[in-house]
């Protein structure tokens, strides 16, 4: 079930009137749970229901675990729990998204001496990089003594499956999201239409742009070889535009979800595309994911504490592993290397020299390196990600092609991405008690029924 299409804007619609009406019955707060942590699993099941068992373990597993965590004071019992909560999160994520990913290295490596097993046959369940992260940084929270362990199952259980947020985030932390969950917050008309307004601009962005850029992109990177050094770029600048408005979209959908419902998440992008640093742009650009990993990966490693060579070493393992969430390839790998890199030289460069670059040339320079990260990121193996660099920093011939409602979209996208650094950010908020608000919607609402495309296009994030 896609946040785009109808069956979960019936689904959506029917869970807000069932939770409105369980909140008028009872001031307690647990019917309303009941009715989402279902309407969660049904959500879940709706993918493909043999994975729900998967959803409920590790539920189970991390409420047990940081529950006997909390009572004992015992050093060595509570390290003991955490590494069993850690070997059974990364073990589910391990075995389902990288046990043929290793098998595949391993043939390739190991080939010519005669080394040859056969890949299993498994099912990748969709979102499991989300829920795996989301209950391992809660049983690490309890064992820093950040946050106590939930008393409730009930509650625990929606915290993981809540169906807004668990295909494919943002990550909400269990101090984030927990103490929502102690009562029922009560209705709110302005936070309702807040929520509403959240999805529509998901949509458009989802919809009218992603889908549209998409497009041209699949071509393109099919076969980059047939196409000029121009269009290459276009496509590169294409997709770079489609995968940030495609899983913006779906963050601003998600959260006007849970916000109808009563529930804040926090911010997952803060366009990331005007960012002079590529320390800045992960700062802005999957803002939850960038916290996970900063604070549960690379200050664990030990982060900048022991001096300059091993801070570059821990931001290096940092984003590699970084690259490793998002998929099993080698190109997600090098797009973490190429990553780690810029960080690394960047954090050197800052305390070696003092020389004043132009913001223009430095936004430039990050862009440019973002969207050559963006080719590995997209190429489903390193053989194209190499012929599409040869088609962008050569002059080759070939078909030039630039569609008009690409260009369009690409418009657009700058446009939108400059504007909220205006003034204008406050017209595009379209606040309810505003005349213009209503034209505002309408049209939105106009475009997405007349210009959506006819295929229907997952989001890019899903794979994950």
């Amino acid at each position: 079930m896609q946040f785009t299409q109808i069956e979960f804007l019936l689904f959506w619609l029917g869970i807000v009137l069932l939770v409105r009406g369980a909140d008028r019955i009872s001031e307690r707060p647990t019917v309303r749970h009941a009715i989402l942590l279902v309407a969660s699993y049904y959500f879940y099941a709706y993918w493909d229901w043999r994975f729900c068992g998967l959803l409920l373990l590790s539920t189970l597993v991390d409420y047990c675990i940081a529950r006997r965590i909390e009572s004992t004071s015992a050093d060595r019992t509570r390290r003991v729990l955490l590494a069993a909560s850690v070997f059974a999160n990364v073990g589910l994520l391990g075995f389902f998204k990288y046990c043929n990913f290793f098998i595949e290295s391993a043939n390739q490596i190991l080939g010519p001496i005669g080394f040859n097993t056969r890949t299993l046959e498994i099912v990748l369940p969709v979102g499991i990089s989300f829920f795996t992260f989301q209950t391992l940084s809660y049983t690490i929270d309890v064992y820093r003594r950040r946050i106590p362990a939930c008393d409730s199952p009930l509650r625990f259980g929606l915290y993981v499956a809540f169906f807004p947020q668990l295909v494919a985030g943002p990550i909400v932390r269990a101090s984030e999201l927990l103490p929502q969950f102690e009562r029922a917050p009560p209705f709110s008309t302005k936070r309702f239409y807040g929520g509403l307004q959240c999805v529509l601009r998901g949509l458009v962005k989802k919809v009218l742009i992603a889908d549209r850029l998409g497009e041209f992109v699949d071509v393109v990177f099919v076969a980059p070889e047939l196409y000029s050094g121009v269009t290459v770029w276009l496509a590169v600048i294409a997709y770079s535009g489609q995968i940030y408005y495609d899983f913006s979209g779906y963050t601003d959908i998600a959260i006007g979800v849970a916000k109808t419902l009563g529930y804040r998440f926090p911010k997952n992008f803060r366009h990331p595309y005007l960012a002079t640093s590529v320390t800045a742009f992960w700062r802005r650009w999957h803002m939850t994911l960038s916290r996970w990993l900063r604070d549960y990966v690379y200050i664990s490693l030990g982060g900048n504490r022991r001096g300059t060579a091993r801070t570059l070493c821990h931001l290096m393992v940092t984003m590699v592993l970084g690259g490793l969430w998002h998929g099993a390839a080698w190109t997600f790998v090098f797009w973490g290397v190429l990553h780690g890199i810029a960080l690394g030289t960047e954090r050197v460069c800052r305390r070696k020299t003092r020389l004043p670059i132009p913001p223009v040339i430095r936004w430039l320079a990050v862009m440019t390196l973002v969207g050559a990260g963006w080719v590995l990121f997209r190429s489903p193996t390193m053989d194209i990600a190499w012929r599409i660099f040869a088609q962008m920093f050569r002059p080759v011939s070939g078909i030039f092609w630039a569609p008009p409602l690409v260009l369009t979209a690409v418009v657009v996208a700058i446009t939108e991405h400059l504007a909220w650094q205006t003034r204008l950010r406050n017209a595009m908020r379209l606040r309810a008690d505003r005349w213009y608000t209503p034209i505002g919607v309408s049209i939105m609402i106009w475009c997405l029924l007349l210009y959506a495309p006819r295929d229907f296009s997952p989001f890019v994030y899903f794979q994950f």
